[in-house]
């Protein structure tokens, strides 16, 4: 009789343990099989939310099991989600459950105007670039301006990181922050004293950092240099702008690797070619370094620059108008060596 009862109470612990492993399979267990990222819409319906996962998923159906059961057919949060080896179900539907999507990283670059900006970043969002135009255009008309262009100096170069589901005002909330907190008291007394608009400001900066090609340490002397052309009433005579100018006509289609002198009277406002003064906006987003060099430009007497050919992406500058012109010949017979047309 005690050797039936060990024996019946053997195989309920040995019953339990079974479908005890079983049920911490099925809800706490590893089930993916491949680490990845699913993008779930705002507008997804069950059936897709099972369709994006189980491609990683070691078991599907043991997921969608948990996932009925924790409600994930009637309530989740959209996002881009990371699925990481070691997950079971019930962490990733509580993932999902709770909205723990994981951030893409974005480059800003030196975009020539919003437009490329936008096409770029809206890869990496859930709506597409139209809506995003649309809705900063708003934004833009709200503070008076005309549209998503006039935006450009509240975005600086740099990576940032936001979410798949990053609205619009999201996103520009983020970078309106960020201008905000760099024009500090300290900028804001040296932009007084430069005697410019912050508009000038920032596209000088803008002509500053393609003339350096980014590089900081000839920035504060290309900014002196300009400065002293726009205060001597010169025109700026500044090839990114003529550059600028052809590509806004191109839709930024057709790059210009050399700019000739047929470039030099493209009718265009931010030619400095053709019009005197600064042009009325800047000519790429830009990184704050180029606002200070600006705003903390080089005391000299430079007028002219040309490129270096002996040193590739720096400059020769000089106050001379005859030494400027043996500078140019030697960087034109470079170019012409190096078959750049």
């Amino acid at each position: 009789m005690k050797k039936t009862i060990l024996i019946v109470i053997l195989l309920v612990f040995v019953a339990a343990g079974f479908f005890g492993l079983r049920f911490y399979n099925k809800y706490y267990g590893n089930n993916v099989e491949k680490e990845g990222y699913v993008l779930i819409p705002h507008k997804a319906g069950f059936k897709q939310i099972l369709d994006s996962i189980a491609p990683y998923l070691k078991d599907s159906e043991s997921f969608e099991t948990v996932a009925k059961d924790k409600g994930l057919n009637t309530s989740f949060k959209a996002g881009r989600y990371h699925i990481q080896s070691g997950k079971g179900n019930t962490d990733l539907v509580n993932m999902i459950k709770a909205g723990n999507q994981t951030a893409n990283s974005f480059r800003i670059g030196d975009f020539g105007d919003m437009y490329q900006m936008i096409g770029k970043v809206t890869k990496k969002t859930e709506l597409d670039s139209l809506h995003f135009v649309n809705d900063l255009d708003g934004i833009a008309q709200e503070k008076g301006y005309k549209n998503v262009e006039d935006l450009k100096k509240y975005f600086f170069i740099d990576t940032y990181n936001f979410f798949w589901t990053v609205s619009p005002r999201e996103f520009f909330a983020k970078f309106e922050d960020q201008y905000h907190d760099f024009w500090t008291a300290e900028r804001k007394n040296k932009e007084q004293q430069s005697g410019l608009t912050r508009e000038q400001i920032y596209a000088l900066a803008s002509i500053v950092y393609k003339e350096s090609g980014g590089k900081k340490d000839e920035m504060k002397t290309i900014a002196g240099l300009y400065l002293n052309r726009y205060r001597k009433g010169m025109k700026l005579q500044s090839d990114p702008t003529v550059i600028y100018a052809i590509n806004k006509q191109t839709n930024f289609k057709e790059p210009i690797k050399r700019v000739l002198y047929k470039h030099l009277s493209t009718p265009s406002p931010y030619n400095t070619y053709a019009n005197a003064g600064i042009p009325p906006g800047p000519i790429c987003v830009v990184d704050k370094n180029s606002v200070d060099a600006v705003l903390e430009a080089e005391n000299n007497n430079y007028i002219f620059m040309c490129a270096d050919p002996a040193r590739f992406g720096y400059h020769k500058f000089t106050a001379s108008a005859e030494e400027h012109a043996v500078n140019a010949k030697a960087y034109q017979n470079w170019l012409n060596s190096k078959n750049i047309k």
